[in-house]
């Protein structure tokens, strides 16, 4: 298999769209696209499948609400009950209206910190790593689509001419890309 990618850099989104749309049309795989900002529909005209990331936030939430749930009961029940206003302190139920605050906090601060630390591990994003994006134009006005150099490299050149690409070059891959 070649080593050898195609950059294909357009300077508009409705064309890109377009443009990524034939090549999938003409069975050409895609390896990426960068895009200086979103691109509504982009993800459907790839082919990429639904994110998961909806499951982890509510795994992460539910882990959050349990761990206010333990913490108060622990703190609030067991260690430390205190009669406050007059509220009973013997049970948690009978104090659970003034527990739910506190239970909704820890549910949205699990779920949010939990899910950005697991957003960056997954696309391998950490401190000090060097930025993987081939063209610094990406991120200030030019969309790319990055394409596999194989066996049909000039017809994926001609479809990239054919659908408005503004500049196509062709790069040889090394071991961190």
């Amino acid at each position: 298999m070649s080593n050898k990618v195609i950059y294909g850099l357009y300077d508009d989104d409705d064309i890109l769209l377009k443009g990524v749309k034939e090549l999938r049309a003409a069975g050409v795989r895609i390896r990426e696209v960068y895009t200086p900002f979103p691109v509504h529909g982009l993800d459907k005209a790839m082919g990429l499948k639904d994110t998961r990331i909806a499951i982890a936030a509510f795994m992460y939430g539910l882990l959050g609400l349990s761990f206010a749930g333990l913490m108060m009961y622990f703190m609030m029940v067991v260690d430390w009950p205190q009669n406050i206003g007059g509220k009973p302190s013997f049970t948690f139920y009978e104090n659970l209206p003034a527990f739910v605050p506190i239970m909704f906090e820890c549910t949205v601060l699990f779920a949010g910190h939990l899910m950005v630390i697991t957003f960056l591990a997954r696309n391998g994003m950490y401190p000090g790593r060097e930025a993987m994006n081939p063209d610094p134009r990406t991120t200030d006005h030019l969309f790319m689509v990055e394409l596999p150099s194989g066996d049909n490299r000039d017809e994926v050149i001609s479809i990239l001419e054919k659908t408005g690409a503004v500049e196509i070059n062709e790069k040889e891959l090394t071991d961190e890309h």
